[in-house]
């Protein structure tokens, strides 16, 4: 074991989660997420003192909104605030779920109008559609049927927090649909033209973001607005992920992607946000800016030229054997000794027996689809991948936590700019729902009857 560990050098600290976070953002609800790791939960709020306890239901059963005859309860806000703390890893304090509750109280009066509308539409959303989607996190973070509910409860957070939203989430997508019509089929002849277009623009530059857009419906409320807006990107740049963000608090389409905006030309943002993002390094996130209708945030992940962009594209498989205790390199425990060799069996093996081998356990075999090499982090999981061969598992990675074999079952580079015509078609039709999402909402709010009450 000793030796194992010495021959490995940087690879024994290798954080064991690098490689899931890699591919975290593209996966829709994101801000459920980290709730996969249970290391990445806050601990449980002290227990509340007698004069709390005997305040509690007055203040948890207040009203704070009615609309259109719906309540908005401070139970509800209060949950909805903790679900995102805890995904943003901000902890769970008062001050935290107190600052976060002006705009969770707006975003849930926005979900109460689309619900709404969704039920007078007659669209159904049952509750299998909502189990469903449950199961599919689950199963994308490795984790049995039913934990996800665990672990908001753990946390102290009731699991209708997360269903509500996944409900409403579902049910607005498919109104859009709905609305749209015949704007939802996409032509052979625009598909043809956008991509004559997309090729007339080569070599011009075009920027991944992500984005987190904030409405402004009331200009009386602009300032407090702002203020929020603005404690947002400090929390972003303290290390909020930004998908979490996105996923909680974005009024844009985008959210249900984590933000994600795709690759966008400058011509195709708001101009002010356009001349910030322009001049953005990759990384960086933007001071909020004032747009029509609200305030857009933007987080600049990559820049490129239109129709120019080579990349090499692994797929992996991983085994992750956890340790039942801390790791001491110098006295290891018997049960980290077969962990080791669990995981010394695997090396050269191709991807199936990976797959097998991870099989049952807490983590995923597959951390994502095909992943961009170059923009791996961090740099030593990059340095190890980028040396393995193809089909052949990679020799025990030891870190303090457990052991990781990882294996490239294929590689391959091409251009990533080429836009297909599925890529096309894409592109159009998240246009098209977009402004549809946006123009009904303001509709809905505009017609509604809002109560807030303080």
């Amino acid at each position: 074991m000793r030796r194992a560990l010495a021959q490995l050098g940087l690879q024994t600290r290798l954080p064991a989660r690098a490689l899931l976070s890699a591919c975290a953002a593209t996966q829709a609800l994101a801000a459920v997420l980290l709730l996969a790791h249970p290391a990445a939960a806050q601990p449980r709020r002290p227990a509340p003192t007698p004069e709390a306890q005997a305040s509690a239901p007055s203040q948890t059963n207040r009203i704070v909104a009615v609309v259109n005859g719906d309540v908005v309860t401070a139970t509800e806000v209060a949950g909805r605030a903790r679900l995102f703390a805890l995904n943003a890893n901000m902890g769970d304090a008062g001050d935290v779920v107190e600052r976060l509750r002006p705009q969770v109280t707006r975003l849930l009066v926005d979900e109460r109008l689309r619900m709404q509308e969704v039920q007078r539409r007659g669209i159904p959303v049952t509750d299998e559609d909502v189990a469903d989607a449950v199961r599919e996190i689950e199963g994308r973070n490795g984790l049995p049927a039913g934990a996800l509910a665990g672990q908001l409860r753990a946390s102290g957070i009731a699991p209708r927090a997360l269903y509500d939203q996944i409900r409403n989430q579902i049910g607005w997508s498919r109104l859009i649909r709905q609305q749209l019509g015949q704007q939802g089929q996409i032509s052979n002849a625009e598909i043809e033209e956008f991509i004559a277009a997309h090729k007339a623009r080569t070599g011009e530059p075009e920027y991944l973001v992500s984005e987190i857009f904030i409405p402004v419906d009331d200009p009386a409320a602009e300032p407090e607005v702002r203020r929020f807006v603005d404690d947002v990107v400090g929390q972003l740049r303290r290390g909020v992920p930004f998908p979490a963000a996105a996923t909680q608090f974005s009024q844009s389409q985008t959210a249900l992607q984590g933000g994600d905006m795709g690759w966008t030309r400058p011509d195709e943002f708001d101009p002010a946000v356009g001349g910030i993002v322009s001049q953005m390094p990759p990384g960086a996130i933007a001071n909020p800016v004032r747009v029509p209708g609200g305030f857009q945030i933007v987080a600049l992940r990559q820049k490129r030229e239109t129709g120019r962009e080579m990349a090499t594209l692994v797929t992996l498989r991983q085994a992750f054997f956890p340790f039942t205790a801390a790791l001491n390199p110098q006295a290891p425990t018997d049960q980290q000794r077969q962990a080791v060799e669990r995981a010394r069996a695997l090396e050269g093996r191709a991807c199936p027996a990976v797959e097998a081998a991870a099989r049952g356990g807490d983590r995923p075999s597959d951390p994502g689809g095909a992943l961009r090499l170059d923009t791996m982090q961090p740099a030593a999981l990059r340095n190890i991948v980028a040396g393995l061969p193809v089909g052949r598992a990679s020799q025990p990675l030891v870190t303090p936590e457990g052991v990781l074999v990882l294996a490239v079952c294929t590689r391959e580079t091409r251009n990533l700019a080429e836009l297909s015509p599925d890529a096309a078609r894409g592109q159009i039709l998240r246009d098209r729902i977009e402004l549809t999402s946006r123009q009904l909402q303001r509709d809905l709010r505009r017609r509604a009857q809002i109560d807030m009450r303080s």
